[in-house]
This record gives structure tokens, C-alpha cells and sequence, in this order.
């Protein structure tokens, strides 16, 4: 059996809102996600289903718990470090795109890979091969402003898989779009998912995309359960 892409074990957050005023978000959750493997998390807001993506990014710290990426324990790793494999380990796409305006798809899908000290020409290709593996061959050059909704959301994909991660972390990546729109920009990021063989976790409310994913996982009163 491969290695655990990620794994989170007894994770625990809690929000203190004043003096008398607590908030217990996760009670002890634990999440196993395996290379290749694409797993919906499911959950009303407030939920705490984006705290857990933070936690499982390494943008949050848990009150409890481990998480553990590629089989590297997180927990005590100095902030540089944990820069480093959120870095070269881990992708991430939001509800809303958060493209840099000024630069175009392209420049916007090379960027990373050029703090990541990857050489221009190849990152130009790399770019280049991302776009067109989601239908924007012809719009590399054009602006976030010049391109839809679901296109600007197609090349935040396109960014996050820059740098060849091993887990993707999306959180409501299609929340922002039309139906229709959302599940052809959806069936775009399963295409990407299923060709890198990476593992993704995807919060999503909307369940006939969850039925798409490999499992379904309810984020419920602070822990996960399978739907």
C-alpha cells in the first residue's frame, strides 16, 4: 500500500469569541487521503469545513492533533519548512480565482514555478501544457479581465497545479458559477485531478459534484462522517 498523501489524525480547533464565549469548530477529526484519491467534503457554512482545508495547508495551526503530508509530520516544523511543502507539496484553489489582473494566463500559471526556481522556457511550457490540457490554448495571452468567469477559475487550476503538487486542496472552486458553467469547469479540474494522479480534497456544496468524487465525507457537529 502507497504512502498517505495526507493525513490528519485528532485534529482540534476551537475559536474563543469574548470571555465566556467558546466555539469547538473540529472535534477530533481524522482524514486519510491516498495519491490519486478524490474525496468531496460536504458542509453547511460555518461549518468549519475551510478551517480544516487551512489546518490540512498548513495555513492554520491545529489546538490538537497531527497532520501529517507525504508521510512528513508537520507538527514542530519551523515555519520555513512548512513554507517550503505548502510550497512544493500542496495546490490550492478558492471560491474565487484571486488571478493577479495585470499579468496574463500564462504569466499567471508561471509565476509559481519561477519562485520555485524553475528555469523561464520551462515553465513556459509547463504553463502552456496546463492550459491546454482545460480548453484555454487560445487564451494564454489574454488578461483575468478578458476571460469568463469559468475560464479565470480554469487558469486558477492551471496555477495551483504549477508546481506538480501531491495533494490539492480546493475549497468551493466552483461556488462562484452558473450550473452550467460549474460543472464544465468541474469535469476541467477531475481531467486535471485524474492525469497528475494527485490527491485532491474538495469542499463543495453541491452534491451531484460530490457524487462525481471517489467518497463523500460530511464535515457534522466538528467531525467527519461518510455520506
Amino acid at each position: 500500500m502507497s504512502e498517505a498523501a495526507l493525513r490528519l489524525s485528532g485534529i482540534e480547533k476551537t475559536y474563543n469569541r469574548g470571555l465566556a464565549s467558546e466555539i469547538r469548530v473540529l472535534r477530533g477529526v481524522d482524514l486519510t487521503l491516498m495519491p490519486g484519491e478524490i474525496v468531496a467534503l460536504v458542509a453547511p457554512s460555518g461549518a468549519g469545513k475551510s478551517t480544516l482545508l487551512h489546518i490540512a495547508g498548513l495555513l492554520d495551526s491545529a489546538d490538537a492533533g497531527s497532520v501529517e503530508i507525504c508521510g512528513e509530520p508537520m507538527q514542530g516544523r519551523s515555519d520555513r519548512r512548512r513554507t517550503a511543502v505548502r510550497r512544493d507539496r500542496l495546490g490550492f484553489v478558492y471560491q474565487f480565482h484571486h488571478l493577479l489582473p495585470e499579468f496574463t494566463a500564462l504569466e499567471n500559471v508561471v509565476l509559481p514555478q519561477l519562485a520555485n526556481g524553475v528555469a523561464r522556457r520551462e515553465a513556459d511550457a509547463r504553463a502552456q501544457g496546463l492550459l491546454d490540457s482545460v480548453g484555454l490554448a487560445g487564451r494564454a495571452a489574454h488578461r483575468p479581465a478578458e476571460l469568463s468567469g469559468g475560464e479565470q477559475q480554469r487558469v486558477a487550476f492551471c496555477r495551483a497545479m504549477a508546481n506538480d503538487p501531491q495533494v490539492l486542496l480546493a475549497d468551493e472552486p466552483t461556488g462562484n458559477l452558473d450550473p452550467e458553467t460549474s460543472d464544465r469547469v468541474f469535469a476541467a479540474l477531475l481531467g486535471l485531478v485524474r492525469d497528475t494522479g494527485l490527491a485532491a480534497l474538495i469542499a463543495t456544496h453541491n452534491l451531484e459534484l460530490a457524487a462525481r468524487m471517489d467518497r463523500q465525507l460530511r464535515l457534522d457537529a466538528g467531525q467527519l462522517r461518510a455520506i
